[in-house]
This record gives structure tokens, C-alpha cells and sequence, in this order.
């Protein structure tokens, strides 16, 4: 009998909150399904009619390699756009 056991399902591998002045704009999370990544997204408008945020994509990689590097690049543009980025 083997000591490993199967994965479990979806694993989330980490989220990135960005807020700029005190407002949420934007949440990134990123879920490892083992054959592929996926970023996810909820993007809160400026201005919006509702406080519901859209949900752009979602964003499939082949690997955590390559969803990161998504990541980081959409981290790096919202802290250009003077947003603050924390892990949540």
C-alpha cells in the first residue's frame, strides 16, 4: 500500500489583494489543479452602479511556473497604478 495519497482537488496556491485609497480594486487567486493553474480574478470599477465586482477571465496556465509569472505581471501593473498589493 502506498504512504501517498492522491491529491485532494484544487489547491490554492495564494491570493493578492490591491486596494487603493482605503477601496478595494482587485482580487488575483491563483488554484493549482494539478494539469493545469488557473488565475482568477475579481476586479471591483471605479465608480461602479454596484459594489458586485466583474470577473474577467478566468486565466488557465499550463503550470504554477507560468501562473505566477501572470501574477507577478498583474501585481507589478496595479502597483504602477498606485495601488497597494498585500498577500491575503
Amino acid at each position: 500500500m502506498s504512504m501517498t495519497s492522491p491529491p485532494t482537488g484544487p489547491r490554492e496556491l495564494f491570493v493578492r489583494h490591491a486596494r487603493r485609497d482605503g477601496r478595494s480594486i482587485a482580487v488575483l487567486r491563483a488554484v493549482d489543479y494539478g494539469d493545469s493553474c488557473v488565475v482568477e480574478a475579481e476586479v471591483y470599477p471605479a465608480g461602479g452602479r454596484s459594489a458586485e465586482p466583474t470577473r474577467p477571465g478566468p486565466y488557465t496556465f499550463a503550470d504554477v511556473h507560468q501562473a505566477t509569472a501572470f501574477m507577478t505581471e498583474a501585481v507589478e501593473a496595479l502597483m504602477v497604478l498606485g495601488c497597494d498589493v498585500h498577500a491575503q
